[in-house]
């Protein structure tokens, strides 16, 4: 059965690419993600190793633990499942929000930028 893999403390111009190579030395990758922010298509730091058995993951896991990749020592350890996140709720974005009707910011007749001309 194929084992996940956990690798956080990578450095922010580390790819999908850098990471296959390095785990592939140590067993058969079937996936390598290295975790990017959205906004600005950069690093976050982590990312997976998806091995295809639990033996090579644990090679993986002895061999890379602490190793030095990029500068940076690399943390490694077996993914833990993501842990069920609340539903958001409140927040101020849902029903009568921003903008509605003709009170909000810039909607309507009045709104901002328009004093001083007249």
């Amino acid at each position: 059965m194929a084992k996940n893999l956990y690798v956080g403390n990578l450095a922010w111009q580390c790819t999908n690419e850098d990471l296959l190579a390095l785990f592939q030395q140590h067993g058969t990758v079937k996936s390598a993600q290295v975790m990017v922010d959205r906004e600005t298509n950069r690093s976050r730091g982590f990312g997976f190793v998806e091995m295809s058995n639990d033996e090579e993951a644990q090679k993986a896991i002895q061999a890379l633990n602490g190793f030095m990749f990029q500068g940076r020592p690399l943390t490694v350890n077996e993914a833990r499942p993501r842990e069920p996140r609340p539903p958001r709720s409140g927040g101020g974005y849902g029903g009568g929000g921003y903008g509605g009707g003709g009170g909000g910011y810039g909607g309507g007749g009045g709104g901002y930028g328009r004093r001083g001309q007249g």
